[in-house]
């Protein structure tokens, strides 16, 4: 096993607080776009259905978890409420839309600097890009990292905390298992693999060929 630096309940609080931002921006803008204004109108009367409150002096693990579950609640009412209307077409459509707003999200100096090293050292961006992975991924689930080099990142997953809440196939196959392969490597030039087991999963990470 390899030992990488722990995320703080703070870090974590503030990454899923951002994915709840860029879910609700995404889904705004594409069920505007592809449904219209009555339709958004209709979807912003339902979307924050079981959504809590985070209670303000709370513990930062306490706020973490009500807004982990506020951002599962939200993810899912909105797949929910394109499947009602566009069927698996619309699925579609929405993976693709979060695949773009995932890379509006992570442009910047920082990617432009890794397209640089890149050049000069694969293994080197490849090795960089996976090990800002291993500790970035921690606000989504808990899991350890069995190996890390310059050609392979393995991340095993004994039980995924997205999978604890009800409901949240389309989160696992449309999010993780849609979207997030296709941003890095289109974005990271990496490919990723994952292989599910029930609620337990393994994540690989390697250099994309060529």
């Amino acid at each position: 096993m390899v030992e990488i630096k722990e995320m703080p309940y703070s870090e974590k609080y503030d990454l899923v607080l951002g994915n709840i931002k860029l879910i609700d921006s995404d889904i705004t803008t594409f069920v505007r776009k592809h449904l219209g204004d009555q339709a958004l109108t209709e979807f912003n009367r339902t979307r924050e259905t079981g959504v809590k409150p985070i209670p303000e002096n709370a513990a930062l693990e306490e706020k973490y978890e009500t807004a982990y579950g506020n951002w599962i609640r939200a993810t899912e009412n909105a797949y929910s409420f394109v499947r009602a209307h566009m069927g698996e077409e619309g699925m579609k459509e929405l993976e693709c839309a979060q695949v773009e707003a995932l890379k509006r999200d992570s442009a910047g100096p920082t990617l432009w600097l890794l397209r640089l090293i890149r050049t000069v050292s694969p293994s080197s961006a490849f090795k960089m890009t996976t090990k800002n992975m291993a500790y970035k991924l921690q606000w989504l689930t808990p899991y350890t990292v069995s190996e890390l080099t310059q050609h392979k990142l393995v991340l095993d997953i004994p039980r995924c905390k997205i999978l604890d809440f009800p409901g949240t196939d389309d989160i696992c196959q449309i999010g993780c298992q849609g979207a997030y392969p296709v941003w890095v490597a289109e974005q990271f030039n990496v490919d990723m693999k994952f292989e599910p087991r029930g609620h337990s999963c393994k994540c690989t990470v390697t250099p994309m060929s060529g």
